[in-house]
């Protein structure tokens, strides 16, 4: 009776939903954000404390955003909130000249670069300083900082949802509460 049960549970186990993983976010091929960008056909959240890396990782980035936000995809922007002690703090572990503030008003820019940033709901929040987790319909990927190293040196994960319940369900139950916890960042990006 317990072998059934076990056999049963492995075989239909919520580890097939893990596609790979990456010592680095960096090790993903440098196609990869873009082709998730353009494969999207519900939903982009962007749950990075920065995401600065989209821009020069998907140089047309703005573009592909604003094409499927026209389309009526949900893409919304989780960013870290750039006046926040928790920012400030992880500044000077990080210790880069090109400061996590900076590189959120980048994003923000970017995303009003785009021409739909009316479509594009932008939240600020510290609570996800050191786990970003960014969602493309079915797919998820989760970066985790690894010591005082940047956003691309973050241990990552990428998932693909196979069942209910399983690791990207609970990934985008995450997002979802970070979200809700977020407060709407003004709607003028910074200049």
């Amino acid at each position: 009776m317990l072998w059934p049960e076990l056999m049963r549970r492995r075989l239909a186990g919520t580890d097939r939903e893990l596609v790979a993983t990456y010592p680095r976010r960096a090790d993903l091929p440098r196609h990869f954000w873009r082709d998730m960008m353009t494969s999207a056909r519900q939903r982009m959240y962007f749950g990075g404390y920065t995401s600065y890396f989209l821009w020069l990782d998907a140089p047309q980035a703005h573009t592909h955003l604003a094409a499927k936000a026209s389309e009526g995809v949900d893409i919304r922007w989780l960013l870290g909130d750039p006046d926040s002690m928790a920012t400030r703090a992880r500044d000077d572990v990080e210790s880069h000249p090109l400061k996590l503030a900076t590189r959120i008003n980048m994003t923000r820019m970017e995303v009003a670069r785009s021409g739909a940033a009316d479509l594009m709901p932008v939240r600020l929040s510290d609570r996800h300083i050191a786990t970003s987790v960014w969602i493309f319909d079915d797919e998820a990927v989760l970066a985790t900082h690894i010591g005082a190293g940047l956003g691309h040196d973050s241990l990552t994960q990428h998932f693909r949802q196979r069942k209910k319940e399983g690791p990207f369900s609970r990934l985008l139950e995450h997002f979802e509460w970070l979200w809700t916890d977020a407060r709407p960042a003004e709607t003028a990006a910074p200049s």
